[in-house]
């Protein structure tokens, strides 16, 4: 079944639904380089009209990787919500726009269990920027483990204390200096240089010492491997969050190494392990456009679409924490700053519409057409689009993973600038321990010492 639209005496065929929204797709740099992107404005802006008229039902009918060769596909129809799909179903994609942008915050919630992300990715794509941030801002979705995350007028921080050789003095300084801005209420969560079990083991203690000492109402993370996770816990070491990077395919995914069936098993080791106080969201996953092209594994469907489809993974494990990692793999997927500003904004858009806790590294590489002018400009938007949680590194310069993302600083600025709190058990916690006003205000003075005080002995 072919697409067409007429523009004056021209006509643009599109050959099925996955080439019609890729040419719909606002441009970006991946699906160029993936040879299905439109090959011009004129075609774009046909493609856009011709998918307004699409209905819902046809995509939901119409899988863009088969059923039979893809687990993920297999994973978002088994799962669908057909009764929350009801009230919708009789619109076209033009129409959902319409009706996201009238919705009420409780009917967005009603009805993101009948999202699918190719829905999702397709109603994104014929909206404006206002439009992706003003249907956000009303997407609520509420996680808890040891904290509240995702409330109303609340923004969390990722405290991101990376170190190039895993020295636990330069991670506890790093964790040290960010709880000290009021950081850390998402998770604080090490990137680790090194995949051996031995150094997860030293990491998670650190974690865990940290937390308890201080007694903060926040959890640790070890971004490793599912299975070295697995492991970990089957040794009964102290894991709050299993992490994984996860994708919008099968082959993807196994490009990473990971299968559906090894998600299941961490999050119900994660779950019998009872470490959350609130709530058992206990899953940690992050992503990123451009991954699937990346790994060879993108079967011809723009690279936006797999994104969300991402997201139905993520959905199905019940997280507490999902970010798109925007602009890190390069400008290969997303060139310049517009492109990268573009794709946050749809990735928090199609996660929060889908019920899925988005957060958002906003994040560039130093050969990418960006600077930090536009990742403020990018934090921004997102803050006034509700996000979950940015992420907060020191100086704002991975000085790990090699990409400059946000500090501890821009939390401050754009949690002052919009007015959003913290987790609010969190937040308490800076107020009991004398690092803010019971407002949430940092106090004057050195938080750092405070802490230290706090917890005798820690540096050592």
């Amino acid at each position: 079944m072919g697409y067409r639209h007429v523009v004056g005496q021209r006509t643009h065929a599109f050959a099925d639904l996955a080439t019609l929204m890729a040419k719909a797709t606002p441009v970006r740099s991946g699906d160029r380089l993936a040879g299905i992107a439109a090959e011009s404005a004129e075609e774009n802006m046909a493609a856009r009209w011709c998918l307004a008229e699409v209905p819902l039902a046809e995509i939901l009918a119409r899988p863009l990787i088969p059923y039979e060769a893809d687990d993920v596909t297999r994973l978002i129809l088994d799962g669908h919500d057909a009764g929350a799909f009801a009230e919708i179903a009789h619109l076209t994609v033009g129409d959902f726009r319409d009706f996201l942008l009238a919705a009420s915050s409780e009917t967005l919630a009603r009805i993101a269990p009948g999202v699918t992300p190719e829905i999702a990715a397709a109603v994104s794509k014929i909206m404006r920027n206002q439009d992706l941030i003003l249907v956000a801002r009303k997407a609520r979705v509420v996680t808890r483990f040891r904290n509240t995350i995702g409330l109303p007028g609340t923004l969390a921080a990722r405290l991101q204390p990376n170190h190039p050789t895993d020295d636990p003095a330069g991670i506890t300084a790093s964790i040290l200096d960010g709880l000290s801005y009021g950081c850390g209420d998402a998770v604080i969560g090490i990137n680790p240089a090194s995949d051996s079990l031995q150094a997860l083991g030293k990491l998670l203690h650190l974690l865990d010492d940290v937390i308890r000492r201080l007694d903060i109402p926040t959890q640790g993370c070890v971004l490793t491997h599912i299975t070295t996770t697995i492991e970990a816990m089957n040794r009964g070491w102290p894991v709050d969050l299993p992490f994984q990077s996860i994708a919008g395919t099968q082959a993807a995914n196994a490009s990473f190494g990971v299968t559906l069936p090894m998600l299941k098993e961490a999050r119900e080791a994660a779950l019998a392990l009872k470490r959350g106080s609130l709530g058992d969201n206990v899953m940690y996953f992050e992503t990123g456009q451009g991954s699937a092209l990346s790994a060879d594994a993108h079967h011809g469907i723009d690279q936006q679409t797999l994104e969300a489809r991402a997201y139905a993974v993520a959905r199905a494990y019940e997280p507490l924490l999902v970010n798109t990692v925007v602009g890190f793999i390069g400008p290969e997927y997303l060139y310049d700053g517009k492109e990268i500003i573009r794709a946050g904004l749809e990735d928090h858009f199609c996660g929060k519409l889908m019920g899925v806790p988005l957060g958002c590294d906003v994040c560039y590489t130093n050969h990418a057409e960006a600077d930090q002018d536009d990742m403020d400009t990018l934090l921004t938007l997102l803050g006034a689009a509700g996000c979950t949680y940015i992420m907060g590194v020191p100086g704002a310069d991975d000085i790990m993973l090699n990409y400059q993302s946000t500090s501890f600083h821009d939390a401050l600025y754009v949690r002052e600038v919009l007015g959003l709190r913290r987790a609010p058990e969190f937040e308490a916690w800076l107020a009991r321990i004398g690092l803010a006003d019971e407002t949430g205000s940092l106090l004057p003075g050195d938080g750092g010492l405070r802490l230290l005080e706090a917890a005798p002995g820690l540096a050592a």
